[in-house]
């Protein structure tokens, strides 16, 4: 498997999964304020991953 592909897949898989998180969010809540916590989150993940891999 190219690193390529991965890193694809990967960047498919957390926009996915942001869109997720937003939709399950239950009430009326600013979107400013659930995009921001998504991305931090999603930052972090990648932040692990790409420690994980020594990049």
């Amino acid at each position: 498997m190219h690193k390529t592909n991965f890193l694809i897949g990967m960047g498919l898989g957390m926009a996915v999964g942001s869109l997720a998180v937003v939709g399950m969010t239950p009430g009326k809540k600013s979107s400013k304020n659930v995009v921001s916590k998504a991305l931090k989150t999603m930052g972090e993940v990648v932040d692990a991953v790409s420690s994980s891999m020594g990049m």
